[in-house]
């Protein structure tokens, strides 16, 4: 789950790419900047958003 959903400069709706975005670029071994071209995210402000995420839902909430 990413917070905030949308994007600060633009307002478009980034969080219904940060799961896929997590596991291939994070996690993964590819490329960032191809995995956000392969998502549809063009916008140079979306990508910062996705980039520059920290996931701090685990770190508040550890327990499941």
């Amino acid at each position: 789950m990413m917070v905030p959903v949308r994007c600060f400069t633009c307002g478009s709706v980034v969080g219904e790419h940060w799961e896929e975005f997590k596991e291939r670029a994070r996690e993964g071994d590819e490329d960032p900047a191809e995995v956000l071209d392969e998502l549809g995210v063009e916008r140079a402000c979306c990508r910062r958003m996705l980039v520059s995420h920290k996931d701090l839902v685990d770190i508040v909430s550890p327990y499941q």
